[in-house]
């Protein structure tokens, strides 16, 4: 039997044990309350609590509220927790919410931390008006959609423009995206396809990798990626997943030099959950992007208090260490608390119950929260300067994306090279407020430690390792073989191909800075009409039956529409080429030559114009314009003509007509000069005069044109009004010289258009029968073709600048085509025409006719207001006619025409009456018999010193009036 004193140590033992675990389940389940007289407001926790993630956010959730209840000024509200356990669970979830809204009334409720539990709960607390904070980041659950949801992290979507940032940094032209099959997997990779379609880069391929994937699924798709030419790729998984992932991607020996790996938010900010020997054996040189989180003495001091707290309640566990999901969840049931504070002793409401009258369902019963819509808009726009996850901003609902760390594992952690913030991209530093401190040299991250232990940046693509060799596609046409020829080795069957073309692909092989095995593939471009031609060629990688296409391919903007051109390697340009004429110096008529036709007949129909307009001028006063009508006409065309050679010898008395003949002298000096000119040049200079210098020429003549077999110049002649029936294809230049030496009449063709690079080949070997003519149409050049998006076209085009500045291309051009300047009689330009035309002289007829219609239109004002008596006549409109012609043909007697003419026996009266008319005024009420008037003229005087031919200069002109009046 036991001492009594032995029994009650045993019995108290038992007791203190009972209360201890009691306080002990308590502080589990988040309810201690040591103030009974504080407002209780109820709140609920759900999350996974079986993993880590889980459990990390139950410590800071129960933290944060010790720090809110420690705070004097808060004593009067106390936040009750009630913290369930969703096991992983959907179903699990939903029932925990549903038991804390109905049995517990809860004000709020944090979690679920899952995107699938999160979807059922959020619509819960839509529907009881009961703000749900959850740390779930898929994008598909939208803030904007569920008005009492506040999303506690950031999306996953806020994480793409610093992924694209890094894609667009290394200038990767596609990526490879790797993602779980699950919501939280799915729901970026919409938002990340846009984020890098807008640097223009392209996902080649979508890798979906399922949970529940074994090892030989996963190694087997791995395999299916190397395959392929892309090496960047991008992982979308959680810890558990990606660690099996990567540690296959080492077995498959996708870790090493020439890949680039990048991870996203979740995994890179979990990586302490993750084995370090996976990351040390699996992980090395992967790039990882996590929202940054700044260093401070609070965070610091916390992370030992959460060190202490997480031993305490989970002792058989390994350390695990604070994440960012941790300090979310302490500052946003931080945020939760302010707002109950804010909200104060109304928090403390129950839930409003429906009618209890009405057929109601289980949720329906459950009423809807007075305080909800309190708390919700007070938490709807947030901020938390002070927050231990930095600075924690919820606007509209949805938390504030943070700068980014982008990190490299290296050994058996991550090293910070650089950050990404929306407004400056990737910097190298940032201060505590988040704002660039300073940016790398040419926003480059910092030295980064590749797959491989490699410093040198991925290419981000690579030949496939299946040992496919590059697929290219060459033109065969049987002529031009200075461009490409394709020969097959009758035994081998193997395919060899040389020429100009040939020659720089192949140097431009040699160039690239690696191995690229090829094979050539012949395309047949038959010498007939309506079969392959070079656009079927180049569509041949479209349908992936070649991989590229080399030779004589022009690059043209309906061909780069479907596939991707190397810059190109030739100059290039349609023209044409004609005969050459024969000498035109033994042509009898060469003096016409130099004008056009149309300038010539515009310069015959002025000279009879200005000969009418001066003979208008001159008829009434200047005798040498009268006489017979016969005379009067033939003066009219020699005095106009007359001034070509200025042979004319009549005196004109108008300054009318005096003004007419000072321009137009002058247009008739411009156009003998210019006559002159091109005569002589014509006559002088020896050239080589094509058939024709324009194509339009043949056009109009009926002409028919040849062009190369299977080339674009065909559509090219249509949209330019050719007529398809005078067109002819050849593929020679035996027959292109064939073809020009018939002419159009006999068979043949007037004209051959085609490409530069081929008119200048045919040109040095016919050099003296043949001949450039103008305009040159602009074309791009050849180039090597692509698939769209192909990332050997910046490569290539590197290495084709790279062969055009060498001596290689001097020394190819030479061994193809030979030395241009053997020919000495060709000179390589363009003819157009000699002869002059009249646009050239429009504006000095335009001069000319205006001065002559000006002077013309003043003259019949003058001369209708001096017979205005006619004018005012009740006559008919034919009487008038008749009576002003009769006035205009009639001589009008001047003072010149009197004193040429002194032996006249009238001269005396006629002088007085011409004097008396002009000026009745000056001599009113003289007798006639009394004065005595003479007019005289000095001496030298010559009768020509009026005429517009005087040759010499006369002396001036005296004239004397004396008179004696009695």
């Amino acid at each position: 039997m036991h001492h009594p004193r032995c029994q009650f140590l045993i019995v108290f033992i038992q007791l203190v044990s009972i209360i201890s675990f009691c306080h002990y389940a308590r502080r589990i389940r988040g309810e201690d309350n040591n103030n009974t007289s504080a407002v209780k407001v109820d709140v609920g926790v759900i999350l996974d609590l079986e993993t880590d993630v889980g459990k990390v956010m139950h410590i800071s959730i129960l933290l944060a509220l010790a720090d809110y209840h420690a705070n004097a000024s808060r004593g009067a509200i106390r936040i009750v927790p009630h913290i369930r356990d969703s096991k992983k669970d959907d179903v699990e979830a939903a029932s925990a919410a549903i038991y804390l809204l109905k049995e517990v009334q809860v004000r709020a409720i944090f979690g679920p931390q899952m995107s699938t539990q999160t979807d059922f709960v959020i619509d819960l607390g839509n529907r009881v008006k009961v703000p749900i904070i959850s740390p779930a980041t898929s994008p598909s659950l939208s803030v904007k959609e569920n008005p009492f949801f506040i999303r506690g992290a950031l999306p996953s979507a806020s994480q793409t423009k610093a992924i694209a940032a890094i894609i667009k940094n290394y200038d990767w032209r596609e990526v490879v995206v790797i993602y779980e099959d699950s919501p939280y997997g799915t729901g970026i990779v919409p938002h990340l396809t846009d984020a890098l379609l807008e640097i223009s880069t392209l996902v080649s391929y979508r890798s979906v990798i399922s949970p529940s994937s074994n090892d030989d699924q996963i190694l087997r798709e791995l395999y299916k990626l190397n395959t392929m030419q892309t090496r960047v790729f991008i992982v979308h998984l959680q810890p558990f997943l990606a660690s099996r992932f990567f540690l296959k991607s080492k077995e498959a020996g996708m870790m090493s030099s020439g890949y680039a790996w990048l991870i996203t938010d979740v995994l890179t900010s979990l990586l302490d959950s993750i084995d370090p020997s996976v990351i040390e054996s699996s992980m090395q040189g992967v790039l990882g992007v996590k929202p940054y989180v700044p260093r401070s003495n609070e965070l610091h001091s916390f992370t030992k208090r959460w060190r202490k707290r997480f031993r305490q309640e989970y002792p058989d566990m390994d350390q695990v260490e604070l994440n960012v999901f941790g300090l979310w969840a302490y500052d946003g049931i931080t945020a939760l608390a302010e707002a109950v504070d804010q909200v104060g002793a109304t928090s403390t409401k129950k839930f409003k119950k429906p009618d209890t009258g009405e057929n109601l369902t289980d949720l329906d019963a459950l009423g809807t929260s007075e305080v909800g819509s309190l708390l919700i808009d007070s938490m709807q726009n947030t901020v938390l300067k002070t927050g231990l996850s930095g600075d924690f901003r919820i606007v509209d609902g949805e938390l504030q994306a943070s700068p980014f760390e982008i990190v490299n594992i290296v050994g058996k952690g991550q090293r910070t090279t650089g950050f990404w913030t929306e407004r400056d991209g990737i910097s190298c530093k940032l201060k505590m407020n988040g704002k660039t401190a300073a940016k790398c040299n040419n926003k480059q991250l910092g030295a980064i430690i590749w797959p491989g232990e490699s410093t040198i940046v991925p290419r981000g693509w690579e030949i496939p390792t299946s040992g496919k060799k590059l697929r290219v596609g060459v033109p065969v046409k049987g002529g031009l073989e200075q461009f490409i020829k394709v020969e097959r080795d009758p035994k081998t069957q193997a395919v060899t191909a040389t020429g100009f073309c040939a020659d720089v692909f192949k140097e431009v092989i040699q160039s690239l800075p690696y191995a690229v095995p090829y094979d050539f593939i012949p395309f047949p471009i038959p010498d007939r009409l309506n079969l392959p031609d070079y656009d079927d060629l180049v569509l041949k990688i479209t349908s992936k039956d070649y991989d590229a296409v080399v030779g004589d391919v022009t690059i043209l903007a309906s061909r780069s529409e479907y596939v991707d051109f190397t810059l190109p390697f030739t100059e290039s340009g349609v023209s044409a080429v004609v005969p050459v004429r024969d000498d035109e110096r033994r042509d009898a008529w060469i003096f016409l030559k130099p004008l056009k036709s149309e300038l010539w007949i515009t310069t015959g129909a002025f000279f009879i114009f200005i000969g009418f307009v001066v003979w208008v001028l001159e008829h009434r006063v200047n005798k040498e314009f009268r006489g017979p009508k016969r005379k009067q006409v033939g003066m009219i065309f020699w005095f106009s003509f007359s001034t070509l050679v200025f042979a004319h010898r009549e005196r004109v008395t108008s300054n009318f007509t005096r003004f007419v003949l000072i321009v137009w002298v002058f247009v008739v000096l411009v156009l003998t000069s210019s006559y002159t000119a091109s005569l002589t040049s014509m006559l002088t200079v020896q050239q080589l005069q094509p058939t024709i210098t324009d194509l339009n020429d043949l056009i109009k003549n009926g002409e028919y044109v040849g062009y190369q077999e299977g080339s674009f110049v065909k559509n090219m002649l249509k949209r330019m009004n050719f007529d398809s029936s005078k067109l002819r294809n050849y593929s020679t230049l035996e027959k292109y010289n064939d073809a020009l030496s018939k002419g159009s009449i006999n068979g043949g063709v007037g004209a051959i258009v085609d490409e530069l690079p081929y008119l200048r080949v045919f040109l040095n070997k016919y050099c003296r029968k043949y001949i450039l003519v103008g305009p040159t149409y602009k074309a791009a050049g050849f180039g090597f073709a692509f698939p769209k998006g192909s990332p050997l076209v910046p490569d290539f085009s590197r290495a084709v600048l790279k062969v055009m500045e060498g001596e290689f291309m001097n020394n190819i051009i030479q061994k193809w085509f030979g030395n241009e300047t053997d020919c000495p009689q060709k000179e390589g330009m363009a003819i157009t025409s000699d002869s002059l035309t009249l646009d050239s002289f429009m504006g000095l007829f335009l001069i000319a006719g205006v001065s002559a219609c000006s002077a013309l239109l003043l003259f019949f004002l003058i001369f209708l207001y001096q017979n205005r008596e006619i004018l005012a006549r009740d006559n008919s409109i034919g009487q008038k006619l008749s009576a002003i012609a009769k006035a205009f043909d009639k001589e009008k007697v001047t003072s010149t025409s009197k004193s040429e003419n002194p032996d006249t026996s009238e001269s005396q009266t006629d002088t007085l009456s011409a004097a008396s008319e002009a000026s009745p005024e000056i001599l009113p009420n003289l007798p006639l018999q009394s004065p005595e008037i003479r007019i005289s003229e000095g001496l030298g005087a010559s009768p020509e010193a009026e005429g517009f031919s005087t040759t010499e200069p006369g002396t001036p002109v005296h004239e004397t009036t004396t008179g004696t009046i009695e």
